[in-house]
């Protein structure tokens, strides 16, 4: 029969099954999935606040929608916002619809079909418009009129010749109004009045687009708020001054924030107190569920630039230790209590046989989690949960602070593995309590409690008895 290990246990599907110990949590996490709500999450470090925030996210929707910036040809400083399902995201222009009307050649006025190409110059045959010879009388459809000073009059926009569109005047409804015309498919012409017209530049117009958060785009982002430009997006400088010739456009220059880029997910910050200022920035994200984006920098040249209305319709979830309380904005830690729950994790749990089942299931989440280090044995198990018990601080209970816990099996893992056992046991994790010992310890142990001796090694002197008053010991 086959030594009993950790590769037996079923690892559950659901990643909140993961989290240990903190059942209370684990219940409200899942609804706050489900309803859209925000999370406040007081602790410790090491209880599992990051991994409830990443198991929330993992049981969201998909984004339904893409986020882009498209350029506005009337104002490039004020890129347009423009949000696309996933089937107009894979719209082709062929699945465009059709603008303006195709119409005969011999339909159009007789200037028109020569200009474009249908009509012979010289005997008037008609013909299709990719032959350059009229098939009659052999004569050249296409006549250049250039000279050779065509470059110094090209002055301005380029003709509707040269952009491949006739005007004429036409009467409609017994009034003169402009007609384009330019060539379409299959050798017929197609007709624009000038309504036409504006929607198809409205079309070329949007062909211009940044994806800023696009469809495939993660359900969880996490944010530190390092700076400004991390957390609200930016306008990236342009040292040509965004010049139409030898610049980059406004809209290729948006950079998204950390708000923008969880829009229809979770947005994760860990240690909210570190924030400062931009909590208040996050207040106006969280209430208007939009956020402008302009340049952080006002000697930049993009500070003339401005992206209204930029969605962010986001989950927040973030942690915040007991004693930074206060640093917390009160209007922000409202926001989230008038829309979500605040919860208090637990630090230890009872040392009951369940509860050890518990963490033995934790130890094989984190070897799966690894994947570079063997399972443990049975007696493995037995001396992490007795050092589980010891570190909890309380009588008869297990630690919840499971992040040290993490890094003795990963150390335990790597001396089996150095030692080539298919299996880490229990001398294994004795090796690693003494190899994970912290600095303060390995100091105390060395040093015999002494910090002026430890101190005093650093130049070489000798570490022999000290004066009574110049030693302080080590905690």
């Amino acid at each position: 029969m086959a030594e009993w290990s950790t590769s037996q246990i079923p690892l559950p599907k659901n990643p909140l099954e993961m989290v240990i110990g903190q059942q209370e949590v684990v219940k409200t996490a899942s609804l706050v999935a489900r309803q859209r709500r925000h999370l406040f999450l007081v602790g410790p470090p090491g209880t599992g606040k990051s991994m409830i925030a990443q198991a929330i996210a993992s049981l969201l929707e998909p984004p339904k929608f893409e986020i882009s910036v498209v350029h506005d040809h009337a104002n490039p400083d004020k890129p347009i916002v423009e949000l696309r399902t996933r089937e107009q995201a894979r719209e082709t222009p062929a699945q465009q619809p059709q603008i303006g009307k195709l119409v005969p050649p011999s339909a159009v006025p007789i200037y028109v079909s020569e200009k474009l190409g249908f009509r012979c110059r010289h005997c008037g045959q008609l013909s299709g418009c990719n032959q350059p010879s009229c098939p009659r009388c052999g004569f050249e459809k296409y006549l250049s009129d250039s000279s050779l000073f065509d470059d110094l009059l090209a002055i301005g926009e380029p003709s509707f010749e040269e952009q491949g569109r006739v005007r004429a005047m036409v009467q409609i409804a017994d009034k003169p109004e402009p007609v384009f015309y330019q060539r379409g498919t299959n050798n017929a012409v197609r007709m624009l009045t000038s309504r036409d017209l504006q929607r198809l530049n409205t079309l070329e117009q949007r062909k211009l687009r940044k994806v800023i958060a696009p469809l495939d785009r993660k359900t969880f982002v996490q944010a530190t708020g390092a700076s400004e430009t991390e957390l609200l997006g930016d306008i990236k400088h342009d040292p040509y001054g965004g010049h139409p010739e030898i610049g980059l456009a406004p809209y290729t220059r948006v950079v998204p924030g950390a708000v923008h880029e969880a829009h229809e997910g979770i947005l994760f910050i860990d240690e909210l107190s570190t924030l400062g200022h931009l909590q208040r920035y996050l207040l106006t994200a969280m209430q208007e569920k939009r956020f402008p984006i302009s340049a952080r920098n006002a000697s930049s040249t993009g500070a003339c630039v401005k992206v209204e209305n930029v969605p962010c319709d986001f989950i927040f979830v973030t942690a915040v230790n007991i004693n930074d309380m206060g640093l917390i904005l009160p209007q922000l830690r409202s926001r989230i209590v008038g829309s979500g729950y605040e919860l208090l994790l637990q630090t230890h749990m009872a040392a009951t046989e369940a509860n050890k089942q518990k963490l033995f299931q934790f130890v094989a989440q984190e070897i799966a989690k690894d994947g570079h280090i063997p399972h443990a044995s049975l007696e493995a198990c037995e001396a992490l949960a007795l050092e589980a018990k010891k570190r909890a601080g309380q009588p008869n209970a297990y630690t919840l602070r499971l992040r040290g816990l993490s890094g003795l099996v990963k150390a335990a893992g790597d001396l089996a593995a150095m030692d080539g056992a298919s299996l880490f046991d229990s001398s294994h994790v004795k090796a690693a309590l003494a190899k994970s010992k912290s600095i303060e310890q390995q100091l105390g142990e060395k040093y015999d409690g002494s910090w002026w001796k430890a101190g005093m090694a650093d130049f070489g002197a000798s570490t022999g008895p000290t004066k009574s008053g110049h030693e302080n010991e080590i905690a």
